[in-house]
């Protein structure tokens, strides 16, 4: 007998940081996989496990900060991944970098990264992760010691690797998205990243000559100063997650750090910055 999967489909408005907090409540309700779509999430939950009636647990649904709708449908596990497979299509990054599950076709591209999402942030199908990819690909990263910090699927690491990065320590602190990461990274062959789950008090120590942290506003803020405390003399942190009003409010507290403004992409509204130590 076939297992049954149902499949919620979520249009949300706007997407984030909604989509991040939908995704980790719905985790804690047993929901195993997530596909991030244009206008919300996919999100998956095997039949026999579920109650309908824990919907009611998830609080983000009645934040009147977002406006979100959903519909069900049932599906067999064959076509479970069929599904999935047609919502995933692969990311082109400046025809330099292809971002593509193991499903899709190779291209010819100077890094082809390889990327099972499951429940982490990071395909590079967000404004905020695909502006991340594109400064990345502008940055010098040879024999360079990288921290990736809220590295999702661990895209931007792998990608800070493949363009000859020396070391990369890549940080989450959502458990699903730590062991996401270490299966991306083995799969890329990425041997210099070490994955590790927490948050920026794993970091003593260390010195870094990039740092790239696409997070949110809030925690952006809260972490400027430490970032900078960890940053080599001529060091550049990339920073996304944050909206062109919050520009400002970042930008001010690099500065109260050393932290000189370099450039900003923007992307629907979405900003990825660039600042120098």
């Amino acid at each position: 007998m076939q297992e049954l999967f149902l499949e919620y489909r979520f249009s949300i408005n706007p997407l984030q940081p909604a989509v991040d907090i939908l995704i980790a409540e719905l985790a804690e309700l047993g929901f195993d996989s997530f596909l991030e779509t244009r206008d919300g999430l996919l999100a998956y939950v095997k039949k026999e496990l579920w109650n309908p009636a824990d919907l009611r647990n998830v609080h983000i649904l009645a934040n009147e900060d977002f406006d979100i709708d959903y519909e069900v449908s049932e599906i067999v596990q064959e076509n479970w991944n069929e599904q999935w497979e047609k919502n995933f299509e692969p990311i082109n990054v400046d025809n330099q970098c292809v971002v593509r599950a193991p499903f899709h076709e190779k291209q010819d591209v100077a890094y082809d990264i390889v990327i099972t999402p499951k429940m982490s942030f990071g395909t590079g199908h967000h404004e905020t992760t695909h502006m991340m990819l594109e400064m990345v690909l502008a940055l010098d990263f040879k024999d360079k010691s990288v921290l990736d910090m809220g590295c999702g699927t661990g895209v931007l690491a792998i990608l800070a690797a493949m363009k000859g990065a020396r070391s990369v320590d890549a940080i989450d602190i959502d458990n699903w998205s730590y062991l996401n990461a270490m299966e991306n990274v083995s799969g890329n062959g990425c041997e210099q990243i070490k994955v590790f789950e927490g948050d920026v008090s794993l970091l003593t120590n260390q010195s870094y000559d990039i740092i790239l942290a696409n997070i949110n506003r809030n925690i952006l803020l809260s972490d400027i100063s430490v970032y900078a405390g960890h940053l080599k003399k001529d060091g550049v942190l990339l920073l996304s997650g944050f909206y062109k009003e919050d520009i400002a409010l970042i930008s001010k507290e690099c500065a109260a750090h050393g932290l000189s403004f370099q450039e900003n992409l923007e992307k629907n509204n979405w900003v990825a910055s660039k600042y120098v130590f």
